[in-house]
């Protein structure tokens, strides 16, 4: 044989090895997981709650009726500006006008009655006084003493309840001025007429226990604005009064507004609460209200705007972090189990990082999160190649699993995957 064949022959035996220990390793590496990586590294991070909301007036005043009668004149329309102590409306005044008229008249005959007690009690009293003299001399018989004195304690009685009886119909008189000045109904604030469900020539009904009276207005000062937002339980501990948030409100589109907050609620939203009516009849969570005050609102804005709210509850400059989706739970290992635990189970936190070809778990200290990445107080280190996904995987694979790793960040930049 040819030295040229002998070559030729070594050739191709060599090329049969390789495509041999090629097929080895795809069969081997075939059934290996495939995931993707990221780094470790350090960024800004900026941790926000989003919730949705409605625009407020920080002050406003929802008028009812305080007293029953038709409304003979509706001085305002939805819309008007009006200035405090302005007339809105007038209910009809001739019915409580003359009662507070008979109150006056009768207020002044006990004034009359009063005079008169007041009369007979002196004379009484001095009857009784020349009485007791007379019968200290031995000059009037007892029972004429006796009869004296119940004359002058059954005036001073008159006295008292005449006295009594005049307190009572001059409190019943205030009652009816009182009734009588509520028949004119007029602003108790600067501000705008944002709601007036009701016409002229209506009867207005005061308010029961169990039957509300009529709504006649809101009175809404838009010199300051509030967002009044619902924010789910879950985030709720994150939001502390002072801290900014970025408004988007849908009447505005393309426009931020910033604000501050200013109340945080400490009990959950009933579904009646008027401010977020129909939010809260649509959600079955939990929720908490959070006021938003607005720094610098535009003229034309109203209550009852849609408003979203990014509220910023912490930031962390230079942070290790890493993507939320790396982040695992899984159970304790046996050995790692506390003593005393009862058969509780127990559960940690931590990330699976690629080292020496194979992954390690390495449990971490969360803090901030962001949008898309999350800070780590203890854990890996910056430049750490971490498994991301794909999620079903990422529960799936164990201490010491080798992996595929897909083109990607953290990946082969040459080739569609590499082994780890």
């Amino acid at each position: 044989m040819s030295k040229k064949l002998k070559i030729i022959g070594g050739l191709a035996a060599l090329a049969a090895v390789v495509i041999a220990l090629t097929a080895f390793i795809r069969s081997r590496d075939k059934d290996l997981p495939r995931v993707t990586t990221a780094k470790v590294e350090k960024v800004d991070l900026v941790a926000k709650v989003t919730a949705n909301g409605k625009i407020q007036a920080k002050n406003k005043v929802d008028m009812s009726a305080l007293v029953m009668g038709q409304i003979v004149n509706l001085a305002v329309k939805e819309g008007d500006h009006v200035k405090k102590g302005q007339l809105l409306l007038q209910i009809d005044r001739v019915q409580l006008a003359a009662q507070a008229q008979g109150k006056e008249a009768s207020l002044s005959a006990m004034r009359h009655d009063l005079d008169a007690a007041k009369a007979n009690a002196e004379q009484a009293h001095s009857d009784y006084d020349r009485a007791k003299q007379n019968f200290q001399a031995k000059i009037l018989a007892e029972a004429d003493y006796q009869k004296a004195k119940s004359a002058m304690e059954s005036a001073d009685a008159t006295l008292a309840a005449t006295e009594q009886r005049m307190n009572s119909t001059s409190a019943d008189l205030v009652a009816s001025r009182d009734s009588l000045s509520k028949t004119t109904v007029t602003s108790p604030i600067n501000g705008i007429v944002t709601s007036l469900p009701i016409k002229e020539g209506e009867v207005t009904v005061v308010g029961t226990m169990n039957n509300a009276g009529t709504e006649l207005m809101t009175v809404s000062d838009m010199a300051e604005v509030e967002a009044v937002m619902m924010v789910d339980e879950t985030s709720v501990p994150q939001v502390k009064i002072g801290q900014k948030a970025s408004l988007s409100i849908d009447a505005y589109p393309n426009r931020k507004f910033s604000g501050t907050v200013s109340e945080v609620g400490s009990s959950p939203i009933p579904k009646t609460d008027p401010d977020l009516l129909t939010l809260v009849a649509n959600s079955e969570a939990i929720n908490f209200k959070v006021k938003i005050r607005m720094d610098d609102p535009p003229e034309t804005i109203r209550p009852g705007f849609s408003v979203t709210a990014d509220i910023v509850t912490g930031t962390v400059e230079g942070a290790t972090a890493i993507p939320i989706q790396a982040l695992v739970v899984r159970d304790v290992p046996s050995k790692d189990k506390k003593p005393n635990s009862g058969g509780r189970p127990e559960t940690e936190e931590g990330v699976f990082v690629v080292k020496d070809g194979k992954l390690t778990f390495e449990k971490v200290e969360t803090g901030i999160a962001g949008e898309l990445m999350i800070q780590v107080k203890k854990g890996p280190s910056p430049g750490d190649q971490i498994v991301t996904g794909p999620f079903k995987t990422l529960r799936q694979v164990k201490e010491g699993d080798k992996v595929l790793i897909d083109k990607g960040e953290g990946g082969d930049k040459k080739g569609g995957a590499k082994s780890a």
